[in-house]
C-alpha cells in the first residue's frame, strides 16, 4: 500500500474531506515477523528476537541492580537494505537490545535509565562475535525463545492524529471514522499478529509516550514542574526505534500482554547515540 492508496482508502472510509491531511501522517516502518527456531540454526550475527546474543568480546552482558538483563533483540542492519522504512538507521552494523529482566522498568522514573541497554557496533566481523551463554543469576522466565526474523515494509498511522499534527481539524464524526479506519490499518490480519517493528508510529496501548520520554529522560516527573512546559515543546523530537509485542513465539510477555517500546530522539539517532534510548512498557 503506497500513499496514494492510503488516500483512496481514507476516502472510501468516509474521510475524503481530510484524506490528504491524514495521509500526510503516514510513516513507513519495518515490520518484524518472528518464527521459532533452533538457536543453532541462526547464524552468528544474524538478526533475531530472543535466544542468546552474539556479542563482541568487549561487550559485557548488562546488569540492573546486580541481576543480568533480558536479551530482547539483535538486528543486523545489513538485513534491512532495500526495505522502505529503514531510512534513518545506520546502513551497516549491529544493534543489541536488553531490558530489565524483572520488568520493573516502565519508563516513568528517571532511574529507569538503568533498566535498558542498547548497544551499537559498526559492522563487526563474524569472527569478532561470540554467542554468549545465559549468565548465572538471570531470573526465571527472563531468557526468551530464539526466533528467526523476516523484515518487510509496513505503513503506520498514529492512534491520535491531533497529537502528531495539532493543526489537523477533525470533526467528531471524522474522529469516529478515523478510529474505525485505524483499527483495521493496514489490514485486519496485520492487527491480530504480534506487532514487532522498527521505526514508524507505535501501536500504543495507553497514552502517547513522547511527552513521557521527554520529561522523564530529563529528570522531570511532574507536569506542574516549572521546567515541564518548555520541555514538552520538543516532545515530537522523540521517535520509535523498536517495538516488541507480547508473543507466544518468543515467550515474551510484557506485564498484562503489553508491549515494550524503545524510543530515541531524532538527533540521537542521526548521531548514533543509542545510549540515550528511553524505554516504556505499556499494558492494559
Amino acid at each position: 500500500m503506497d500513499k496514494q492508496s492510503v488516500i483512496a482508502a481514507f476516502s472510501a472510509a468516509g474521510l475524503a474531506n481530510v484524506a490528504q491531511q491524514a495521509a500526510g501522517l503516514v510513516r513507513s516502518s519495518v515490520r518484524i515477523k518472528a518464527s521459532a527456531a533452533d538457536e543453532n540454526s541462526i547464524p552468528a550475527g544474524a538478526s533475531k528476537l530472543g535466544g542468546l546474543p552474539d556479542l563482541p568480546a568487549y561487550f559485557d552482558w548488562p546488569e540492573r541492580k546486580g541481576a543480568p538483563m533480558s536479551f530482547i533483540a539483535q538486528i543486523h542492519l545489513d538485513d534491512l537494505h532495500g526495505i522502505d522504512g529503514a531510512e534513518g538507521l545506520p546502513s551497516a552494523g549491529l544493534l543489541w537490545f536488553f531490558y530489565d529482566a524483572r520488568q520493573e522498568t516502565y519508563g516513568s522514573d528517571p532511574a529507569d535509565r538503568a533498566g535498558r541497554q542498547v548497544f551499537f557496533a559498526d559492522n563487526p566481523s563474524v569472527s569478532q562475535l561470540k554467542r554468549r551463554p545465559a549468565p548465572a543469576g538471570l531470573p526465571g522466565g527472563a531468557l526468551f525463545k530464539a526466533c528467526a526474523v523476516q523484515f518487510e515494509n509496513e505503513l503506520t498511522l498514529p492512534e491520535n492524529p491531533q497529537a502528531e499534527s495539532p493543526s489537523l481539524m477533525f470533526s467528531p464524526a471524522d474522529q469516529e471514522r478515523y478510529e474505525a479506519f485505524y483499527a483495521a490499518f493496514p489490514s485486519r490480519d496485520a492487527r491480530i499478529t504480534a506487532q514487532h517493528r522498527l521505526l514508524g508510529h507505535p501501536d500504543t496501548i495507553q497514552d502517547d509516550m513522547r511527552g513521557q520520554c521527554q520529561l522523564i529522560a530529563n529528570g522531570v516527573t511532574r507536569s506542574d514542574d516549572p521546567r515541564a512546559a518548555d520541555l514538552l515543546k520538543d516532545s515530537n523530537d522523540w521517535q520509535l526505534l523498536l517495538q516488541v509485542d507480547s508473543d507466544d513465539a518468543t515467550g515474551m510477555r510484557w506485564a498484562n500482554s503489553g508491549m515494550l517500546y524503545f524510543w530515541i530522539r531524532r538527533d540521537d539517532l542521526k548521531m548514533r547515540n543509542f545510549d540515550q534510548v528511553w524505554v516504556v512498557l505499556q499494558s492494559e
